[in-house]
């Protein structure tokens, strides 16, 4: 594992035409996680730990599962602790090892999965989700990626971006991941206009950015997973501002349907939308309930104040 700050990472292989294997992933993290304020004053969200392990490396290790091998986040001010956090801590690994802390010490050195490599530039100024993903335009190159947004935390027996990889290599196209939500909730997403269905596989045959519900042409909306060809940093280097005044990744991707093949995958598994407090708290509960060590504890606690 190699932890390359602000740097481009291409080798020999980066040269060759786009293959079909998508290795690398930007996750985004320059926000300021002002919906978790004062806790994300000096410190991240990504860094919001859900039971013992921080939402970053949820992200993290399930991109790794699917194949990913090259990291790109693009952050911001006060993320410091994200590279710190991916990074070798000689001194904690010292002080372990010497205190025969063997089981922890290997947690300690499982934080970056093998053969990874990461990466980091800085966005500047938040102007929105599809300008983070076009400040990796130089380190991801001419070949698909994967867009992996940390605060959608989601649980499966099959990593969710394994899903979505498998039906880009059958494809060669885009494939967002997508789930059905109320109808008062449209306005909270990236909506699809559904063209053809084949099981969880949807054809996409338009984009709305956040519609009013009325306006909505469907219930299904995107969530934080995208495998994308290169080609989206075209669009997004047009610049137009949509929604809320940034430039949103969902407009840049409306106007790439028509092209590749552009499908929606209702994902297996469930979704823990960890930008949202009660969200948040419901997943650590998940998790925690799946832990031998601390399923026991947390029912009691659980039935204790449900009780009271």
């Amino acid at each position: 594992m190699a932890v390359i700050a602000s740097a481009n990472f291409v080798t020999m292989e980066d040269s060759r035409p786009m293959t079909k294997r998508v290795r690398k992933a930007v996750i985004p993290v320059g926000g300021l996680g002002t919906r978790f304020l004062p806790a994300t004053k000096a410190m991240p969200k990504e860094m919001l730990p859900v039971v013992d392990k921080p939402l970053i490396q949820y992200a993290v290790e399930e991109a790794a599962a699917a194949g990913i091998e090259d990291f790109i986040f693009v952050t911001g001010r006060a993320k410091q602790a994200i590279e710190d956090h991916f990074d070798v801590s000689f001194e904690l690994e010292h002080i372990l090892e010497r205190r025969g802390a063997t089981e922890r010490l290997d947690e300690v050195r499982a934080v970056c999965p093998a053969n990874t490599r990461m990466a980091y530039t800085r966005q500047g100024d938040p102007l929105g989700l599809g300008h983070a993903v076009l400040c990796a335009r130089e380190l991801i190159g001419d070949e698909p990626f994967a867009v992996l947004l940390a605060d959608d935390l989601i649980k499966s027996d099959r990593p969710c971006l394994q899903q979505l990889v498998e039906i880009n290599e059958q494809t060669q196209g885009n494939v967002v991941g997508v789930m059905e939500v109320a109808r008062e909730h449209t306005s909270r997403y990236g909506i699809l206009d559904i063209g053809d269905e084949d099981g969880d596989l949807v054809t996409i045959a338009g984009l709305v950015e956040k519609p009013a519900p009325r306006n909505a042409p469907s219930r299904l909306a995107i969530i934080g997973r995208y495998v994308l060809r290169p080609e989206i940093f075209e669009h997004l280097a047009e610049s137009q501002v949509g929604a809320g005044g940034e430039i949103q990744l969902t407009d840049a991707m409306a106007r790439m349907i028509g092209g590749a093949p552009f499908h929606g995958l209702r994902i297996e598994g469930r979704r823990f939308d960890c930008g949202d407090k009660l969200g948040f708290f419901e997943a650590n509960v998940a998790y925690a309930l799946q832990r031998d060590d601390l399923a026991d504890g947390i029912r009691r606690i659980l039935n204790d104040y449900a009780g009271s």
